[in-house]
């Protein structure tokens, strides 16, 4: 089989959870190049309604569904609106997630609430409501964006970190659980990275861009195209003998 063959994403459908903007879209764009139909599904649906606009503009087939990622219902509907589009799910990717940063002494219980619905509950409540459809037809590539902080620690961004190691674990749970489903279950820790979200926090914050910066050997944050290239070696054949692994795409933050 050659490479083309390989990365080849035609006739496949993937949802991509938090697909309207950030590393979600750029994934999405991706994938949708390669020839996957997109699912974009995020809270606000005109923010997704643009997104979806914008990969079809390329010539690409995607459509907007609403999803709030802490209501097992909305994820019900989600699910079921895609297969009623396209009769099928072969890759899920979870890319919501929310952030509040603060020394952990501060820390409310409805920041650790918030963090923990969306971060790790949604994220659990996606996989196993997919995952189940996935079961159904013995296929399927899922992948959870989680985040260098999953290992290397960062100040005031505690409660945070611990909601993206459990979901780096999640992903080995999953993973072994589902394998002989031939369910691959895989994951992406980004490093800090540039997005629309964030750029304002960066801005306000000069010493932590600067911290963040110098904690990252190849000397820059990252870019939401940066985790592309891992999301489709994921998401295709070309990761079938890969699972329940954590790809640290961050610039080597790890490495120190």
């Amino acid at each position: 089989m050659d490479a083309k063959t390989l990365f080849d994403l035609s006739e496949k459908v993937a949802i991509v959870a938090g697909g309207s903007r950030g590393i979600g879209f750029a994934i999405a764009e991706g994938l949708a190049s390669l020839g996957a139909s997109i699912v974009v599904a995020n809270s606000t649906p005109e923010t997704g309604e643009r997104a979806a606009a914008a990969i079809r503009t390329q010539g690409y087939e995607a459509r907007a569904v609403p999803l709030d990622i802490r209501d097992r219902g909305s994820i019900e509907q989600m699910v079921a609106a895609t297969l009623e589009a396209f009769g099928r799910i072969d890759i899920l990717v979870n890319s919501v997630g929310i952030i509040r940063r603060g020394p952990i002494e501060t820390v409310s219980e409805e920041d650790w609430d918030a963090m923990m619905d969306v971060n790790l509950r949604g994220a659990f409540l996606c996989c196993q409501i997919v995952g189940r459809e996935m079961i159904a037809r013995a296929q399927g590539k899922i992948i959870n964006i989680s985040s260098n902080v999953s290992q290397v620690l960062q100040p005031h961004r505690g409660v945070y970190a611990v909601t993206k190691a459990g979901l780096s674990h999640l992903t080995r749970v999953l993973a072994l659980e589902w394998a002989p489903h031939h369910i691959n279950v895989n994951a992406i820790a980004p490093a800090p990275t540039i997005t629309d979200l964030n750029r304002k926090f960066f801005e306000d914050h000069p010493e932590d861009f600067k911290a963040r910066t110098q904690s990252i050997p190849l000397g820059r944050l990252g870019i939401p195209q940066d985790y592309v290239g891992a999301a489709v070696f994921l998401a295709s054949r070309a990761s079938d003998f890969v699972t329940g692994q954590t790809y640290f795409v961050d610039g080597g933050s790890n490495l120190i």
